[in-house]
């Protein structure tokens, strides 16, 4: 009896569904023929597909009805699927050859080199640099260094703001197996401290621009026998004992660098900070092939590479920027046009200047740029892609059209972890996506967490529990040992690496890297970004941990009991800070609580709104209850305790019309 369908030629797919004494048919692409089958059971069915090739391919199989759901969303997937398996299959290739040749990121980059060295690699300002001269400049650093005494496994911290020599410096470095580590150009004092110190460094490199910050260190007491080393000394030196690294440069070979030993596939390239849920910043360690994987997955899947100029204004000592920014040109030839820092009023005109082909963005970029007069710029450039993560739903399709986005490539992926997809096909507001087919068989699951934030485990079983589509749960995924994708390096110290492992996640005795982000799969395989877990939210597109926030609170002003947590404001990406406090309102000097939270806070970790409540309520388990306090938020409308703003100035009584103007956007923070 199926003789019929199998006489029938067809040039596109069709599925036949045989169900007892009744025809029932569906196809894609062409119109559906069928015939009357054989009824096993009332709710088990065969199904054929034949796709009609020359010699045709035909699959039978068994199905219950609320199956034709699943594979009309395979079906519907199929594209999407096979596009990104082949791109994923590129990443796999070359991520082997990089294995299977001991290649390091300076081996790729002078592979690159060696096939346009005139071409330019950096757009600054009003300079240009070749693939040629980063080259020469990266090997001058590397055997300057190696000159005084600096070896493989050695850790030097680099404090500077966007420039080529910032990328020249760390790659220069890597040559030699020295680990730069990547330093937040906007910490101060007690975190900027720290990050110095949890590397111990054998030496700093940093801009001339931040010489008062790095004084507030010294004078802390930190770094006293570490050799300095300052770019844009000029005739002005503000820090007298630096060296002036320019100079001494001129004197530096341009050739190869040798290195004390070999730096190899497997070794550590540099440090990447990542704010933690449990305190200050924490140092990721990045490997050779962490980058490599990183680079060459954000290249494959968003098709950004040799012919294209990308322009981004992120800090290099971020991942986005550092690593995707900086990578694709390193690796796969495209010009970088770099700007120091985002100014929302001259990106179209920068897009513009530098004939940029695509550009890179995180949430709160392109909200600034929506919230910018229309101008003829924005509609006069060339981009063609923007790369990067955090682009909001609410705002996704209201970008794309009116600045003439055709392609948005939003990425996820922590710094650290083994969890990583890229949004191939512009799909609104996801951050990527897994086939459902394949879904089962990854080794990276969403797993449900109780109301402590902690994983729910199956009684029987003891595992972790799994989220079916459609419900929230947190990313974790397995911790595969050397392996390219999925390893976890951690971090410089032990406890923090030690935090980020879950334990008996998919079967006895297996690891896993908790991502702490809580995303949602959907039936169709995309994920959405829903929330941070923990004591972490998000601002100004970086993390914010509460509990750095809390201690330098506690410890310039003396306070007891500071509870940091993140609140959501209308119009904002992420979540803006805020402190809740036990103290007599009246005891605080606002004015002064103003200036040393600038000083002792980056601007996004710093809270605009701080409550005075009588007690910090807890859980059973001595726990601060902060959810109960994120869902209040600033709402004065429902809350009795006072309730104070940051104008920009100092900290305000936050009253109804200033309320008000906040929710209305009036007043953008």
């Amino acid at each position: 009896m199926l003789e019929p369908a199998l006489r029938e030629k067809t040039r596109h797919p069709s599925i036949i569904s045989l169900t007892g004494g009744s025809e029932k048919n569906f196809a894609v692409g062409t119109a559906p023929f069928g015939t009357s089958g054989i009824t096993l059971s009332p709710t088990l069915h065969y199904f054929l597909i034949w796709h009609g090739f020359p010699h045709g391919v035909l699959v039978v199989g068994i199905y219950s009805p609320n199956m034709e759901d699943w594979l009309g969303r395979i079906i519907k997937t199929l594209p999407r699927d096979c596009r990104g398996a082949y791109r994923f299959a590129h990443v796999l290739l070359q991520l082997r050859e990089a294995q299977k040749y001991n290649l390091t990121v300076g081996r790729l980059f002078d592979r690159t080199v060696s096939r346009h060295p005139d071409k330019p690699f950096f757009l600054f300002e009003d300079r240009m640099m070749t693939f040629k001269e980063v080259q020469n400049k990266s090997n001058k650093i590397g055997n300057y260094f190696s000159s005084l005494g600096l070896k493989k496994g050695d850790s030097v911290s680099l404090f500077m703001e966007n420039c080529p020599e910032y990328v020249c410096t760390w790659l220069g470095l890597s040559k030699i197996g020295v680990i730069p580590a990547l330093i937040n150009y906007n910490l101060r004092r007690y975190p900027l401290q720290h990050s110095f110190n949890v590397v111990s460094p054998k030496a700093v490199i940093f801009g001339n621009e931040l010489s008062d910050a790095l004084k507030e260190v010294l004078e802390m007491g930190s770094l006293a026998d570490v050799p300095l080393f300052c770019f844009g000394h000029g005739s002005k030196p503000k820090l007298e004992a630096a060296r002036d690294v320019e100079q001494d440069l001129t004197n530096s070979s341009p050739d190869e660098p040798t290195p004390s030993e070999t730096v190899n596939f497997t070794d550590s390239l540099f440090y990447i900070y990542t704010s933690g849920t449990t305190g200050l910043p924490k140092a990721a360690i990045i490997k050779h092939f962490r980058f490599f994987m990183m680079v060459a997955g954000a290249h494959f899947m968003s098709t950004c590479g040799k012919n294209d100029v990308l322009y981004t204004t992120l800090p290099l000592y971020h991942s986005m920027g550092g690593m995707v920014g900086a990578g694709i040109p390193l690796f796969y030839g495209a010009s970088l046009a770099l700007r120091k820092k985002f100014s929302a009023s001259n990106f179209w005109t920068d897009c513009i200047r530098y004939r940029a082909t695509a550009a890179q963005y995180i949430g709160e970029v392109c909200r600034f740029l929506l919230n910018q007069p229309q101008r003829p710029e924005e509609q006069n450039h060339q981009l063609r892609l923007m790369l990067g993560n955090g682009l909001r739903h609410e705002i996704w399709e209201e970008f794309t059209r009116r600045f003439n986005i055709p392609q948005i490539a939003e990425i996820y992926g922590s710094t650290e972890g083994n969890c990583n997809f890229v949004n191939i096909d512009s799909h609104v507001g996801a951050v990527g996506f897994i086939p459902r087919i394949a879904y089962p068989f990854l080794p990276m699951k969403m797993i449900k967490l109780d109301e402590n934030g902690e994983p729910l485990r199956d009684p029987k079983t003891g595992l972790a529990v799994k989220c079916g589509p459609n419900e929230a749960g947190e990313l974790v995924g397995k911790i595969i040992r050397n392996h390219p994708i999925r390893d976890f390096q951690g971090y410089a110290d032990s406890s923090s690496t030690k935090r980020k492992i879950i334990y008996d996640v998919f079967r006895k005795g297996d690891q896993g890297f908790r991502t702490g982000d809580i995303l949602i799969m959907d039936e169709l395989g995309y994920f959405y970004f829903k929330d941070r877990t923990g004591d972490t939210f998000r601002w100004k597109g970086e993390n914010v941990s509460t509990v750095e926030v809390e201690t330098i609170i506690s410890k310039v002003f003396g306070f007891e009991d500071v509870t940091a947590y993140g609140v959501k404001v209308p119009g904002a990406e992420g979540r803006a800070g805020m402190i809740a406090l036990t103290v007599p309102e009246s005891s605080v000097d606002f004015d002064t609580l103003s200036k040393e939270i600038s000083k002792a806070l980056p601007i996004y970790a710093r809270p605009l709104f701080v409550r005075f409540v009588k007690q910090i309520d807890m859980t059973g388990t001595y726990k601060i209850k902060k959810t109960t306090l994120q869902d209040e938020g600033f709402d004065i409308t429902t809350v009795q305790d006072k309730i104070y703003f940051f104008n920009g100035n100092t900290f305000v009584p936050l009253d109804e019309d200033l309320f008000k103007k906040i929710n209305s956007q009036e007043i953008r923070i």
